[in-house]
């Protein structure tokens, strides 16, 4: 009888203790589907404010643009139908999602050096009170925004994956130029670097359901 007692009490206290552990199981499988919807919730949140700060400078460079050509004076339509080289390629490389938020990173940072020109040269030719400098100073600056937000995204949650330091040397500038190839330059610039921002805009829309999913599930690349 002892010994049926004793089974019994081993009995109860092995169920006990699975169903013991059966509920920490559950609770620590909850609280990974929290931690991981919730991480979800701002990777999803942190790209839908970098797409939105892409729209805003997109919008901003087409209307740059508008200015631009409006201030070169004659044949301001042909400038940009001009092709030249050493200017920043629009596309977006690389496989995976890390790959190609990295490249919009290095291509942003790609541009700068050109914006700079550009400003330079249009200093020169235009007045001190021209909407073009204004304009150029606010698209450059948000542009540097928009490169620091990136890189904050990139390393928050690519955290493995550090930003490596840029290949060869400094960006290669066009040298001397007449007035007239600083306006074709200046140009291909702005209208090549719209192209890229729109080609951004679509890739951050494309990435937001490759990198976050919506059902709350947090992919691999997103860990």
């Amino acid at each position: 009888m002892n010994g049926h007692v004793k089974n019994m009490h081993f009995q109860q206290l092995m169920e006990t203790a699975t169903t013991l552990l059966s509920l920490l199981l559950l609770m620590a499988v909850d609280s990974t589907k929290t931690v991981a919807a919730g991480r979800n919730q701002q990777c999803g949140n942190a790209l839908q404010q970098t797409l939105k700060l892409t729209r805003l400078v997109q919008k901003e460079s087409v209307d740059l643009i508008k200015t631009y050509k409006a201030s070169q004076g004659e044949m301001s339509e042909l400038l940009c139908k001009v092709s030249i080289s050493n200017i920043p390629d629009p596309t977006i490389s690389g496989l995976e999602p890390s790959e190609r938020i990295l490249s919009i990173y290095t291509q942003l940072q790609a541009f700068f050096p050109h914006f700079r020109r550009v400003y330079e040269q249009q200093t020169d030719l235009q007045l001190p009170t021209s909407p073009l400098l204004s304009e150029l100073t606010g698209v450059r600056a948000r542009s540097r925004d928009l490169a620091a937000v990136v890189n904050n995204f990139y390393q928050r949650f690519f955290p493995n994956l550090p930003v490596p330091e840029p290949a060869g040397g400094p960006t290669t500038l066009p040298p001397s130029q007449n007035v007239f190839q600083q306006k074709v330059y200046g140009c291909v610039v702005l209208k090549t670097y719209r192209e890229f921002l729109s080609n951004v805009s679509r890739e951050l829309k494309n990435l937001k359901s490759k990198v976050c999913r919506k059902n709350g599930i947090m992919l691999k690349s997103c860990r």
